[in-house]
C-alpha cells in the first residue's frame, strides 16, 4: 500500500481554515433560506461564478473549484445553479462588489464568487463569498490556505459552508465513500475495497481482489474501516487503517463473523457471529479485544447498528417468523420488535441524528429502501426496484446512499450494480457514478 499517496488523498489537506468574514456583517433584513424540513421543494436558483485568478494556473483552478461547488449543490436537489452563459457581471468585477441588479434580472437568489491565488511559499489561497442578491448583503465569506493539489477538497468545504449558511443544517460534501468495486462475470466476481470522494472523484483501491470483501464500514474518525473478507472460504471481520494500510484480523472466533459496524463512540465493533447454524449479535471492545455476546436466541440475529449515543442497537432477526427489525440496549437487554409491516426487513442502520433507522425491505418480489422511527412509527419507503440494498447515511442524516442491481437474463447478461443516493423526501434520486460496478457503500463522517 502506498501510504504517502493515501495520506495525500484521504487525510491531508487544508492546512489553515476559517478566516473571519471578509466584509462587514450583513444587513439584518430577511435573507435567502431553504427549509429542508418541508416536503418536495423547488430548487433555489444560485449563481456560482468562476473563481478569479490572475494567471493561467490559478484561473484553471478557479474554474475547477466553481465546477465542483456547482455539482455538489445541484446534486443535493436543493439548489439550481444558473447557466454561466447568462451572467452579466464578470468574475474580475465581482472582486469589488456585486451589481445586484445584474443578478436579479437572471433570477439568481444567491450568488457565489471567489478568487484563487498562488502564494510565494507555494501554498494556495482560496477565498469565497456568498451573497444574498435580494437583500443585497454578504451572507458569509471565508479564506483557506492549502497545497495546490488539495483544491478539490477546498471546493467540498466551501460547498458545505454554503449549504450550512442557507439551510441551517450541516453539509455532507467533504466526505468519503468506501464501497466494494466489482468486476468480472456475475458468477466469478472480483470484489475489491475502494474509496472515493462523495462525488465519485479520487477513486483508490485498498485491496487487490485476491479475497472476496463485503460490507465495509467507516470508523467515526474515518481513519479505519471494518469489513468482511473471505479468506480460505471462511468469512472473517478485519480492521483496515487507511493511513498506514495495515490490516488486522478482529478476534479469533471459531465460527463465522460478519456484518461488522463501529459503534459511534469508536470504542467497539458490533457484529454477527454464526456457529452451528445459529447467528447472534456480539460486541468487541477495540481497546481490550474482549468480546461480549448480546443476544442468545435460536433464531438468526444479524446486521447490528448502534444508536448515535451508543445506548441502543438495532438488528435484524427472524425470531418472530420472518426477518424483522428489533431494538435492544447495548448490553442486550430489553429486546423489542419495531417493524410490523408486510414484507421482510433487513440491513438496518441508525441515522447519525438518532431520529430514524434506514432499512432494506423485500415485498412482492421487489426491494425498497425505507426509514422508520426507533419506536416503530412513521415507516416510509423511499425507493423501489428489482434490488435495492445496503443503505448508508450521510453525516447530516438527510441523504441515504445504497446500491441497486439490475435484473440479469437467463445467460447471466446484465445485472449491473450501481450506487445511488436519495434524500428523505424520496424525490431526489441520483446515481453516484463509479468507474465500474459498485455495491455495499458506506459514508464517512465529515473530514473537517
Amino acid at each position: 500500500m502506498r501510504v504517502s499517496r493515501l495520506r495525500h488523498a484521504l487525510i491531508g489537506m487544508v492546512s489553515v481554515l476559517a478566516l473571519a468574514l471578509l466584509l462587514p456583517i450583513e444587513k439584518s433584513s430577511a435573507e435567502v433560506r431553504i427549509d429542508i424540513l418541508r416536503g418536495h421543494l423547488e430548487p433555489l436558483p444560485i449563481a456560482i461564478t468562476e473563481f478569479f485568478g490572475s494567471n493561467r494556473q490559478s484561473r484553471e483552478t478557479g474554474i475547477d473549484i466553481a465546477t465542483v461547488i456547482s455539482g455538489n449543490l445541484e446534486r443535493s436537489g436543493l439548489f439550481k445553479p444558473i447557466d454561466k452563459g447568462a451572467f452579466l457581471q464578470k468574475p474580475a468585477d465581482l472582486r469589488v462588489q456585486p451589481r445586484y441588479s445584474d443578478w436579479r434580472v437572471i433570477n439568481a437568489q444567491a450568488l457565489v464568487n471567489g478568487s484563487v491565488k498562488l502564494q510565494t511559499d507555494g501554498s494556495l489561497r482560496v477565498e469565497f463569498r456568498l451573497w444574498d442578491v435580494f437583500a443585497e448583503a454578504q451572507m458569509t465569506g471565508l479564506a483557506y490556505f492549502t497545497e495546490p493539489g488539495n483544491w478539490r477538497r477546498v471546493a467540498h468545504i466551501i460547498s458545505d459552508a454554503i449549504y450550512r449558511r442557507i439551510t441551517g443544517e450541516s453539509g455532507y460534501f467533504d466526505t468519503r465513500i468506501v464501497y466494494v468495486a466489482e468486476s468480472g462475470p456475475l458468477r466469478r466476481r472480483v470484489k475489491r475495497l475502494a474509496i472515493m470522494d462523495q462525488d465519485g472523484a479520487n477513486i483508490r483501491y485498498l485491496t487487490n481482489g485476491d479475497a472476496l470483501v463485503l460490507t465495509p464500514r467507516f470508523s467515526p474518525t474515518a481513519q479505519e474501516i471494518t469489513y468482511l473478507s473471505y479468506f480460505n472460504n471462511t468469512p472473517r471481520v478485519y480492521l483496515f487503517n487507511i493511513e498506514s494500510g495495515r490490516e488486522e484480523l478482529l478476534g479469533n472466533f471459531k465460527g463465522m463473523t460478519f456484518a461488522p459496524r463501529f459503534t459511534p463512540d469508536g470504542q467497539s465493533v458490533v457484529m454477527a457471529f454464526a456457529e452451528r447454524g445459529n447467528s447472534d449479535i456480539w460486541s468487541m471492545d477495540l481497546r481490550t479485544r474482549k468480546s461480549k455476546r448480546l443476544t442468545t436466541h435460536p433464531a438468526i440475529d444479524t446486521s447490528p447498528s448502534a444508536s448515535p449515543d451508543s445506548r441502543f442497537v438495532v438488528f435484524n432477526s427472524d425470531r418472530g417468523g420472518s426477518p424483522q427489525l428489533y431494538v435492544m440496549g447495548t448490553d442486550g437487554s430489553n429486546v423489542r420488535r419495531i417493524s410490523f409491516g408486510r414484507g421482510r426487513y433487513a440491513t438496518p442502520v441508525w441515522s447519525p441524528r438518532g431520529d430514524l433507522i434506514a432499512f432494506t425491505k423485500q415485498m412482492r418480489g421487489e426491494f425498497y429502501i425505507g426509514v422508520i422511527r426507533p419506536d416503530g412509527s412513521g415507516e416510509r419507503l423511499l425507493t423501489k426496484s428489482f434490488l435495492d440494498e445496503a443503505p448508508t447515511w450521510s453525516p447530516n442524516g438527510r441523504v441515504l446512499m445504497f446500491f441497486r442491481q439490475e435484473r440479469s437474463d437467463a445467460k447471466g447478461r446484465g445485472g449491473r450494480t450501481r450506487l445511488f443516493s436519495v434524500d428523505l423526501t424520496g424525490y431526489n434520486l441520483r446515481e453516484v457514478v463509479t468507474s465500474g460496478d459498485a455495491s455495499d457503500p458506506a459514508w464517512s463522517s465529515l473530514l473537517q
